[in-house]
């Protein structure tokens, strides 16, 4: 089965079937069949191994938000809960994102949206770097440009790296202790803010080279 596949936790069977076809609506989407209450999920995750649990917080026989922190899977918490204690315990339990119900098919289908563009920047083979991470947990928040802390803070070591000289992006990697890659990548995003000037040089084997100069 292909495609994300996602279970709804609702003891209210017309709540489930909208949430359930909202899901189905949403093109990379899978839609399981329902569970009622926490035992019916636990065996529908063994069954079905979803990607996403939609649980509610009030089941017939147990807690959505203890449901979502034995699972070893990404979850919303779906709930016309609006007190702060359940909230945090929705967060602190591991919930991706807490819908207060009722709300529009619409807003469900923006999380999920954004859940598929977070799993997708999750998902590489290879070690992630903090800015990959800081960019999922924007995805996740809806954020999806603005540069993060750790982003900014490197940044800034790569224009004082630069300081009043003009350098490649192999010397800027040597001078920080990065990888020539790292290091263009923010030399790059700093030409596209104009924050560093970008200008054309033919080396010694007679290859052009990209210099780069702090300033506009």
């Amino acid at each position: 089965m292909n495609g994300i596949r996602v279970l709804v936790v609702d003891d209210d069977f017309r709540v489930a079937g909208l949430h359930r076809d909202a899901v189905a609506a949403r093109p990379g989407f899978v839609a399981l069949e329902p569970a009622r209450t926490v035992g019916e999920a636990r065996a529908a995750v063994a069954a079905h191994a979803p990607d996403l649990v939609l649980a509610d917080v009030y089941l017939p026989d147990g807690d959505g938000i203890e449901l979502v922190r034995s699972l070893d899977v990404d979850a919303f918490v779906l709930s016309a809960a609006t007190d702060a204690s359940t909230v945090r315990r929705a967060f602190s339990a591991g919930a991706l994102a807490y819908l207060v119900k009722p709300f529009d098919t619409r807003v469900l289908a923006e999380r999920l949206d954004r859940f598929a563009r977070y799993r997708n920047l999750l998902s590489s083979p290879r070690p992630l770097s903090q800015d990959d991470i800081d960019r999922a947990a924007a995805a996740m928040r809806g954020e999806r440009d603005g540069p993060s802390l750790a982003r900014s803070a490197t940044e800034q070591t790569v224009l004082a790296a630069l300081g009043a000289d003009e350098a490649s992006a192999t010397e800027v990697a040597e001078r920080i202790g990065v990888s020539r890659a790292t290091a263009q990548r923010h030399l790059t995003a700093l030409a596209e803010r104009g924050l560093v000037q970008v200008s054309l040089r033919y080396g010694s084997t007679g290859r052009p080279e990209h210099r780069f100069r702090a300033g506009a």
